[in-house]
């Protein structure tokens, strides 16, 4: 289904009864993120919230893509994995054997089918030019501010388009944009990113860089512009088959060079001059939950600003998880499946990214095993796919489970683990936002292979029994009282793995503490140990992970214990700890600044509770913000 612009997308929410008017007026300074922010934390991800009283010309449409219905709603879909079956579907329509004159007859529509997808720019002016502002100033537009550390106000939906200036390829991307003033933003796009490399093409050429921004327009466009594709595919040919109609591009008026959707709410033309001095861009509250930190990025001159008449301003707001961009993952973890599996991992079953994982943290593979030292061979593919490189914890697991149903998963994945010899420890490329990488963008990987394994893969030198009955939690805790807090309901429900909240207060103090835990022989039969800080609740699950992902090198951060098996004689146990706790210059020699997690300030909570009542949005939901106020450090986006 295609939508003929935003507007249709904002009516099909409403008739869907998935959309909700908030009349009464919010300020876009900190209110709408902490209101979005309340109701995305909601079961299954709350409504679509259009705020139509901003004290601005324009309304903002927060929440859009923050469920499973209005993400497939945005696709024109029932089911996220259909997308995926039509492409699996055409990938073996294109691949099959055409012996025939017949067989090569059958491929003709589904060729033309694909050819009126491709995008298309039509002459003239579109829609997204109705209006032309007399002097461009982006302060007229309800831009918000998310986090009370945030550098300022931030574009956070910008579908930005660049061109290889060489091959006049065209790249959509997604990049936060800071306000700077009325006609200056910063641009933040990432050493890795297509857009970035099209700016040093033309800093070779000492030229300036037409760049175009647009917003709103057919809900594809935006989640078109996050998608992991190859250089070389055009993000609007996959626009075009995710809404089986070719987008219509026109061109922009003071960046003629650059086309853009004719049905965009607004269009920001401007250039990036490769001369020019970086500007300071940043905090930002970014998806990890944490505080992205200032560093130099471009600076993005406003040559024009145009919309549509009676535009909707559409943001998102990233943080803890889970947020809305959850959604928009979960439909790249289900459409990109199937081009994975016929292109570069056919082994691959499916695959799955939990939201405590935040997108790159945590993946897990479900493979087809057939023989020894696959895992390797699916792992090593897998980080060396794209986008797929940032990737920091890589679970795999086979036929005999399925990775949706976690419980199971990580009862399966444990059963099949022997952490001396199933763990694999590598490093390499990291997104710029991983802050537990001792140097920027370059930290440690694992693999974790929990599928069963073949003879070839096994040392019968080591047997697992269970969780010793020596094992006494209040006893750990008093021996040790840098312990904080024990989660010991895992291995209740056999998974051989603790979380221990730990105040560290020396170097080499986690390492030493899992080797001191595991000579007691209280906790014979674990497996793993994760360890978080002492500001976290080892017993709230989700939480802990959500902590334990983002603070992790497991390179740099593993300690393996592997020692006579006081159970059974004869045979070794090993047990695996790492280290999710906060890193310091003092006790970690950690040399980069640590970021804080995003918290909500006193102030807009208390100003958003007193007008709750007013916003028609039911029940009272008090901030999320409360329960992790205590697990700060200090009240700036770094950590005091």
């Amino acid at each position: 289904m295609s939508y003929r612009n935003q507007q249709h997308f904002i009516d099909t929410l409403e008739q869907a009864g998935e959309l909700v008017r908030i009349k009464s007026y919010v300020d876009p300074k900190l209110e709408i993120a902490e209101i979005t922010d309340r109701i995305s934390k909601t079961t299954g991800g709350g409504k679509a919230l259009l705020f139509e009283n901003t004290g601005y010309d324009f309304p903002v449409l927060m929440n859009a893509y923050g469920s499973e219905k209005r993400m497939c709603l945005a696709l024109g879909v029932q089911q996220l994995d259909d997308v995926a079956r039509e492409i699996e579907s055409l990938f073996h329509l294109l691949a099959s054997p055409k012996e025939s004159i017949i067989d090569k007859l059958k491929v003709l529509p589904k060729l033309s089918q694909f050819a009126s997808w491709m995008p298309k720019v039509k002459s003239g002016r579109g829609a997204c030019q109705e209006v032309i502002m007399p002097q461009p100033d982006i302060s007229k537009l309800p831009v918000i501010t998310c986090w009370p550390k945030d550098g300022g106000p931030f574009v956070t939906l910008p579908v930005i388009h660049t061109k290889d200036p060489n091959t006049n390829t065209r790249n959509v991307g997604m990049y936060r944009m800071q306000v700077f003033g009325p006609a200056l933003t910063g641009m933040h796009w990432h050493k890795h990113k297509v857009s970035a490399r099209h700016f040093n093409e033309y800093k070779k050429l000492g030229k300036r860089m037409p760049v175009a921004v647009a917003l709103g327009g057919d809900p594809v466009y935006a989640y078109s512009a996050t998608a992991p594709l190859p250089e070389n595919v055009d993000e609007y040919m996959l626009a075009g088959f995710l809404r089986k109609k070719k987008v219509e591009l026109v061109k922009c008026i003071t960046q003629p060079e650059i086309e853009v959707p004719a049905d965009a709410d607004f269009v920001i033309e401007g250039y990036v001059d490769p001369n020019d001095e970086l500007i300071w861009e940043g905090p930002f509250g970014d998806h990890t939950g944490y505080y992205s930190l200032p560093d130099w990025y471009p600076r993005f001159h406003i040559t024009a600003i145009t919309h549509k008449k009676n535009p909707v301003y559409p943001a998102t707001i990233v943080g803890i998880p889970p947020q809305e961009d959850a959604w928009l993952g979960k439909a790249t973890e289900r459409i990109f499946l199937a081009p994975i599996k016929m292109t570069m991992v056919p082994e691959i079953v499916d695959m799955d990214m939990p939201i405590e994982g935040v997108f790159h943290n945590l993946v897990i593979t479900k493979i087809n095993k057939e023989y020894a030292g696959q895992g390797q061979k699916v792992m090593n593919a897998m980080w060396g796919a794209g986008q797929m490189m940032f990737n920091k914890i890589l679970v795999l697991a086979d036929e005999g489970v399925k990775i949706q149903d976690y419980e199971k998963l990580a009862q399966y994945v444990f059963a099949n683990l022997n952490p001396a010899t199933d763990i694999y420890l590598s490093q390499g490329p990291m997104d710029v936002l991983d802050h537990s990488c001792s140097k920027l963008g370059f930290g440690g990987k694992m693999c974790i292979d929990g599928t069963r394994k073949f003879d070839e893969e096994t040392d019968p030198a080591f047997e697992f029994p269970v969780l010793s009955t020596r094992f006494d939690k209040k006893l750990l805790q008093q021996q040790f009282p840098e312990i904080k807090g024990i989660n010991d309901a895992l291995p209740a429900i056999h998974i051989p793995c603790l979380i221990i909240s730990v105040e560290k207060n020396r170097k080499l103090h986690i390492r030493e503490l899992h080797q001191q835990l595991c000579a007691t022989g209280m906790i014979e039969g674990i497996k793993m140990v994760l360890y978080v800080e002492h500001t976290v609740d080892a017993n709230d699950l989700p939480v802990a992970l959500w902590r334990f992902c983002n603070n992790l090198d497991p390179r740099r951060d593993s300690v393996l214990v592997q020692q006579p098996a006081r159970q059974i004689p004869g045979k070794t146990w090993a047990c695996m700890g790492f280290d999710g706790t906060i890193k310091t210059k003092e006790l970690d020699d950690f040399q980069r600044d640590w970021p804080n997690i995003i918290v909500a300030d006193d102030k807009t909570i208390a100003s958003v509770d007193e007008k709750w009542n007013t916003l028609g949005l039911g029940e009272f939901i008090p901030s999320p913000s409360l329960k992790f106020k205590d697990q700060m450090y200090g009240e700036e986006a770094i950590v005091s």
